[in-house]
């Protein structure tokens, strides 16, 4: 791909149609030519294009990319394009674009086609006779469009030039959309003349968001570019007679230089397009790479309100394991300590078992009396490991009321049992035989339980923000969204765990008493009581 040659060859040779319909010539938007730019420089230093691209709707970047995408495939041999769209019908959609570049191609430039009944244009001679396609093969170049979420897609070729479009949006298929991207990125050598797009709207904290995050901090070769709304000079029109603005209004106005006549068309498109919602608009139509991914996706906790909260995280008091029953200072620990215990202070220790689709073993420790959150277990434990580090933790802090769920294994609640765990949470539950009530330890979570304890979790979330004090936690509660069922849960390639265990303690803490025990523990029974710690412990271990 030459982009200085490339500029050339779109304004003088490619067509588009206009959303009225209409068939012209390809002239560069602002925005467009602010995208070019960006290429032309990394090709003018000898350097592979790789672009990551967050952005407002509609400004045309697409249209550029499959322009620079067919400038290098109906110009140059052996060239190998992959366009990757989100949904079907943008699939098609991107191929019709490509296949209306080459209908209205110039004769003198045109190329010749072999016919396809894939999406996909073969730059080859199509004449049946092996003699004439030997003598004029043709380029030998094509560009194949394909839709997210299939499997092994790009994994079987050398790849030249990569579109991969909306990325934020692609389903998680069959291998997963992160294992589709690495197969593709890997198909394509670190060349000049190479060029990979990523672009998309946000969506989110999924791995669009992490891959822009490294971008920006230069962790890998992509340079990231944003696109606000306000770049695209279509979004303007003429101010209604007599308009007043808010005080929001006039803050942007300042912050970003705006004209009347954006602020005009942004109120226009808030009501029209968004239902009056303004957090609609700031996700689709974003100011800043925060407000995109702040207001987008469908998070069921504040995200903004977690980022705020990441910004404000104390340090830890402590992190390592227990080994014997004993606590060891370790950096690469599984349980990091917010709060050493306090005499007489209760504490309550929820926890979620690594099950179908987790890979992690997980507890949260609260203080009863503040609501702080005093601790944290997370790692990929064996369930008895992980029965001997609850043992110990939930002794460590003052015999802690401990809610382990019991949906995949009863295990972790039998052994404590067995190991006399005093204080285990314990429910109610129907005996199949006898139709009598009777108590059970653990956590069942089931069609009832879990949408009450996660939303008691957001409700507490919302309510004191300063409780929250693990930055694992809160980057999990940053990925937790509704599906497509509305049903809450971790995005694709995301972890769970520990807010379902913060969830659990949240909504078990009615067990554990509310009040700091003032009356100190008689020296004998005190003595005993260490005694017989010891002794299980041991036992444990």
């Amino acid at each position: 791909m030459n982009p200085c040659v490339a500029m050339d060859y779109i304004e003088s040779c490619l067509k588009i149609k206009t959303k009225s319909g209409m068939v012209v010539p390809f002239r560069l938007n602002d925005a467009q030519r602010k995208l070019y730019a960006v290429a032309k420089r990394q090709q003018d230093a000898g350097k592979p294009v790789r672009l990551i691209i967050l952005k407002a709707r509609q400004l045309g970047f697409s249209t550029l990319t499959e322009g620079l995408i067919f400038h290098a495939c109906a110009t140059r041999r052996n060239v190998n394009a992959l366009i990757v769209a989100h949904r079907e019908d943008a699939t098609a959609n991107l191929f019709r674009m490509s296949k209306l570049f080459y209908d209205e191609l110039p004769a003198p430039v045109k190329p010749m086609l072999r016919a396809s009944n894939a999406q996909e244009l073969v730059f080859e001679n199509p004449s049946k006779l092996r003699s004439e396609r030997e003598a004029r093969p043709g380029l030998r170049s094509r560009i194949r469009c394909a839709t997210a979420g299939g499997r092994g897609i790009g994994r079987s070729d050398t790849l030249q030039c990569v579109h991969l479009s909306e990325y934020a949006f692609w389903p998680d298929g069959a291998d997963g959309k992160a294992s589709t991207l690495a197969g593709i990125l890997q198909a394509v050598p670190s060349l000049p003349g190479t060029m990979v797009v990523i672009e998309s709207t946000a969506n989110g904290f999924e791995d669009f968001k992490e891959r822009w995050d490294a971008a920006v901090a230069g962790e890998n070769d992509f340079e990231p570019v944003f696109f606000a709304w306000f770049e695209n000079p279509d979004y303007s029109m003429p101010v209604v007679p007599g308009t007043e603005w808010t005080p929001e209004e006039r803050d942007l106005k300042a912050a970003y230089q705006l004209t009347d006549e954006q602020l005009q068309w942004r109120r226009w498109c808030i009501a029209n397009n968004c239902g009056g919602s303004l957090d609609m608009f700031r996700q689709e139509y974003p100011t800043s790479p925060g407000e995109a991914f702040l207001h987008s996706g469908t998070g069921v906790f504040d995200n903004e309100q977690i980022v705020l909260r990441l910004e404000r995280l104390p340090g830890p008091a402590g992190r390592g394991e227990f080994a014997d029953g004993e606590w060891t200072e370790s950096e690469t620990g599984a349980i990091t300590l917010y709060e050493l215990p306090e005499e007489g202070v209760p504490y309550v220790l929820g926890g979620d078992t690594a099950g179908e689709g987790s890979d992690y073993f997980t507890a949260i420790v609260i203080d009863n009396v503040s609501g702080r959150i005093a601790a944290k277990l997370r790692q990929k434990y064996s369930e008895p490991e992980y029965v001997r580090q609850i043992y110990a933790l939930g002794r460590f802090y003052n015999d802690a009321l401990v809610a382990i769920e019991t949906n995949f294994s009863t295990y972790p609640v039998m052994k404590l049992a067995e190991m006399e765990y005093p204080n285990q949470y314990s429910r109610e539950r129907e005996d199949t035989y006898t139709r009598q009530m009777r108590k059970s330890y653990g956590f069942r979570t089931d069609r009832q339980s879990r949408p009450r304890a996660i939303a008691n979790l957001v409700e507490v979330f919302s309510s004191h923000p300063e409780w929250f004090t693990d930055r694992e936690l809160l980057e999990e509660m940053l990925t937790f969204c509704y599906n497509e069922d509305h049903r809450p849960e971790a995005l694709a390639g995301k972890h769970d765990d520990l807010v379902m265990g913060a969830a659990i303690t949240y909504a078990v803490r009615h067990q554990q008493r509310m009040t700091v025990l003032t009356e100190p523990e008689k020296p004998r029974e005190k003595l005993i009581d260490q005694m017989k710690r010891q002794k299980r412990a041991r036992k444990a271990w």
